[in-house]
């Protein structure tokens, strides 16, 4: 009897020492001082490796780009920037749910694989055919899901306790890598040139696959996938606008969402064509552009972690809230009329403070929902904002076209200590960013809705339909609920790849 019992604790052992080789669950790197092969082994460190490289590469880029999109479309600049994008990010809001319900049959590795190379799969058409490489970036859209596979990659790896941080270390990598990598593109466009910056950004790119391919372990266990590969996935996992019906359920779930979408739609417009808008009417150098990066860059960093904070303990959500769109319609009123430099450091400085909203919406969906609710309701969030990556390049694109701000048109003359609108523009002169003031009405309707907002908790959220939504699912979200912090780039996971 004895025996029988030693035996039985032997294959108990066996059991637990497999499931810990086969599982990404408990996994991290080992501690000092402890001889463990980490390198085995999924962790944070993995994933922050990949994006880091990832959007390092595409950040060397940021002149490179801007140079020949101006060169093969002299004429509509703007229009065609904005409808590139615009096709970019529709197609990574209809393809996000799909490609995250395949990784959880799949595993996370595959399209970490798919993700990476077809994202990086246009950069070194940019000196062979620009042509086919503006094609190529906007069906790249479909697999511009990195991130969501990342923090479903460090969900796999982490400890639910453990998972806000490891969260915060791949957004922070994240801004690193566009933080340094502009400048850098800059320095050695003027160096040497453009084709050195793109056979560089080639080859990170092609390192960042080749250390998915070797170095990456799977992270998502054998046991948490379905009995068979060939399970079916239902459609409602997969249709990106399963979300997006949900709205209309409850007033206040309707409430935030409008909220987020007429503040998120200029802001995702805005970013689709800043950069062309300094270098080519505002006349900001290669250098300048990319200091212009990184410096609001790093200051959005700081706002996202401690001024945020400070501003919730302060002043509460709602007033952080509202405070975030009164920065955010000012900085597009600078955008909008601002002619000298100094405005657009000034507009800068503020779109870092406005970068405060989003993260201070989904806190307050976060700590005032209950917990069976806020997968779900942080899905709609998210696919809100993937819809509007898809249209807020597009109209940005479309209003600088139908007011005919046209680079070849404009012969710009600007100097740092210009004084006159005249002196800068000699068309519309009194309004050179008309998209920008497009934006800043929208932000003042958000900035409206907002006032509506609970101070308290939400009790009005509907249980019913949250729960619908919940069982319609063959999968749980209480596991991942938690999940979901402040920090801006966490909110990128989908909940329909909370699994």
């Amino acid at each position: 009897m004895s025996g029988a019992k030693k035996g039985l604790k032997t294959i108990k052992k066996m059991i637990s020492y497999s499931a810990d080789k086969t599982t990404g669950r408990n996994w991290r790197p080992p501690k000092e001082g402890e001889n463990s092969d980490c390198l085995d082994k999924p962790s944070v460190y993995h994933a922050t490796v990949v994006i880091f490289l990832e959007f390092f590469a595409w950040g060397l880029l940021t002149s490179p780009t801007i140079t020949v999109l101006s060169d093969t479309f002299p004429h509509h600049i703007f229009l065609m920037n904005g409808i590139i994008q615009g096709i970019k990010g529709f197609l990574s809001f209809l393809s996000a749910p799909l490609i995250g319900a395949l990784s959880d049959v799949w595993g996370r590795k595959p399209f970490l694989l798919a993700t990476v190379f077809c994202t990086c799969l246009p950069i070194p058409l940019l000196r062979f055919n620009p042509w086919w490489f503006f094609s190529c970036l906007s069906i790249s859209g479909a697999f511009s899901v990195t991130f969501s596979i990342v923090f479903a990659y460090v969900a796999d790896c982490t400890e639910k306790d453990e998972r806000s941080h490891a969260y915060g270390v791949v957004s922070a990598t994240f801004a690193a890598s566009l933080i340094t990598s502009p400048a850098l593109g800059a320095y050695l466009g003027n160096t040497y040139n453009d084709s050195v910056v793109v056979a560089l950004a080639t080859a990170i790119s092609l390192l960042d696959v080749l250390f998915i391919l070797v170095c990456v372990p799977e992270s998502l266990p054998e046991r948490m996938r379905p009995v068979s590969w060939g399970a079916r996935i239902p459609w409602e996992k997969v249709d990106p606008f399963s979300s997006l019906r949900k709205v209309g359920h409850d007033p206040m779930v309707l409430l935030l969402c409008v909220t987020i979408f007429l503040s998120y739609l200029p802001e995702a417009g805005q970013y689709s064509s800043i950069f062309i808008y300094l270098q080519h009417v505002i006349k900001f150098n290669r250098e300048e552009v990319a200091v212009y990066i990184a410096i609001v860059g790093f200051l959005s960093v700081i706002v996202q972690t401690l001024v945020l904070s400070l501003f919730m303990k302060s002043l509460g959500l709602k007033n952080t809230i509202v405070l975030s769109l009164i920065f955010q319609v000012t900085q597009l009123l600078c955008y909008a009329f601002g002619t000298q430099y100094w405005m657009m450091w000034a507009a800068g400085t503020l779109a870092a403070m406005s970068s405060l909203s989003y993260p201070a919406i989904s806190a307050l969906i976060s700590c005032n929902a209950d917990a069976d609710k806020q997968g779900v309701v942080q899905g709609i969030v998210t696919g809100i904002r993937g819809l509007c990556n898809g249209i807020g390049p597009a109209i940005y694109g479309w209003i600088f076209f139908i007011f005919n701000i046209n680079i070849d048109e404009q012969k710009p003359n600007v100097s740092h200590n210009s004084t006159s609108p005249s002196d800068t523009f000699k068309t519309n002169p009194y309004i050179p960013g008309p998209p920008f003031l497009f934006g800043a009405c929208l932000v003042f309707l958000s900035l409206l809705t907002a006032l509506f907002l609970p101070d308290g908790k939400l009790n009005n959220i509907s249980r019913t339909s949250v729960l619908l939504n919940h069982n319609e699912r063959n999968v749980s979200l209480s596991e991942y609920d938690n999940d979901f912090e402040t920090n801006d780039q966490t909110l990128l996971l989908r909940d329909d790849i909370n699994t």
